[in-house]
């Protein structure tokens, strides 16, 4: 009997021990950090004014184009309604302070379609 009772105490022991080691808490976040998150997407947000400000200046119809950056890389995305505005759009952004590459998939689109 003293038996059953040591080993039922030694085991009961055993998987309080286990249980409390198992998940040790840190300080530490398990996930980056939002604050990081949200200034990415506020640098990428302004990345992408900037480029449709610019290409407006530069005298690119920007009505029919979308920006989208991301660190740094530039997606054109849309159409304009001269071909000529293609390559100049694209020159143009990779002018812009930030840019580190540019994806052209702008089109031609013409009046009345």
């Amino acid at each position: 009997m003293n038996v059953i009772r040591t080993l039922a105490l030694v085991g009961g022991t055993l998987i309080v021990a286990t249980s409390i080691n198992a998940w040790p808490q840190t300080s530490e976040p398990a996930t980056p950090s939002t604050q990081s998150s949200h200034t990415s997407k506020q640098a990428n947000r302004a990345l992408s004014k900037n480029v449709l400000h610019t290409l407006s200046k530069g005298g690119v119809k920007t009505s029919g184009i979308n920006v989208v950056a991301k660190g740094g890389a530039v997606v054109l995305e849309g159409s304009v309604p001269d071909p000529a505005q293609i390559d100049k759009a694209g020159e143009l952004a990779k002018g812009v302070q930030g840019v580190t590459s540019v994806k052209n998939s702008l089109t031609v689109k013409e009046a009345g379609q």
